[in-house]
């Protein structure tokens, strides 16, 4: 009996793993479990997790299941079956799950529930969800319980520091708060006055080449940056004409988030 009994228990283990789970899975409410004592046919359902977190089995009424894993519930099954079926044997499964997803919400994101399927890390996620410019990965935390387990995603999105990954378990909650300044604009004597999506590095030049470069009408040795700083604004004179025309790279200013380019007009 004994050794039956150890085979069900891996067979327990299987019917887990094929959905995906092991028995570090919590079951939650709205979840389908598998009840099967073994040789009882009659005492062997599919239940569903009641919001009080209970389940109705059979000819020993309520049992709490929510907040266990499938391997503490069989415990617990058995032990109430123990008390009118001699040596339950007894195994417990996940059949669908509405417990194993994590939380994406914030500003910055589109909300929403995100399953995990198997192992499942944080940049996974953030694939899936594929945050926008305006998204403030920086400022984005990673949530377990009253825990704070991340905070800032940019090195692990943007330049995949493996260091900063982590595996997601359910419950978890990510959060991305908006980005206000995300982009550098570039208005005046250009080609194609547009809004550039920021990014770390980023120069003048790129920013003049993705507006297409200057009318013939720009002076363009007189091209100001314009930037906030400590609450007020702050302008930067660029020799911008020496940059393009010359490649005098002393005048590809490094930009930042917010910064506006203008391409000053001539005088004709």
């Amino acid at each position: 009996m004994k050794y039956f009994a150890g085979v069900v228990a891996v067979v327990a283990v299987l019917v887990c793993a094929s959905v995906g789970y092991s028995f570090e899975y919590v079951v939650g409410y709205g979840d389908v479990i598998n009840v099967n004592v073994w040789g009882e046919k009659e005492l062997s359902v599919k239940v569903t997790v009641r919001p009080d977190g209970k389940v109705t089995l059979p000819g020993v009424g309520d049992v709490d299941a929510a907040g266990q894993t499938p391997e503490q519930l069989q415990t617990k099954i058995a032990g109430k079956y123990g008390e009118i079926v001699r040596n339950p044997v007894v195994t417990v499964s996940v059949d669908t799950s509405q417990n194993n997803s994590v939380i994406v919400h914030g500003p910055g994101v589109k909300p929403g529930m995100v399953p995990l399927v198997g192992r499942t890390t944080l940049l996974q996620v953030l694939t899936r969800v594929a945050p926008e410019a305006t998204a403030d990965l920086d400022g984005a935390t990673l949530s377990r319980g009253e825990d704070v387990l991340r905070t800032g995603f940019r090195d692990l999105y943007e330049r995949g520091v493996a260091s900063d990954d982590v595996e997601l378990k359910p419950g978890d909650r990510v959060f991305i708060p908006f980005r206000a300044k995300w982009a550098v604009y570039v208005v005046g004597a250009v080609n194609t006055p547009k809004t550039v999506a920021h990014h770390d590095g980023m120069t003048l030049l790129e920013a003049l080449l993705a507006a297409e470069g200057f009318t013939r009408f720009a002076d363009r040795n007189r091209t100001e940056v314009v930037r906030e700083h400590d609450g007020r604004p702050e302008v930067i004179v660029v020799r911008a004409g020496d940059l393009v025309d010359k490649g005098d790279l002393s005048q590809n200013v490094q930009l930042q988030a917010g910064d506006y380019v203008i391409a000053k007009k001539g005088m004709f």
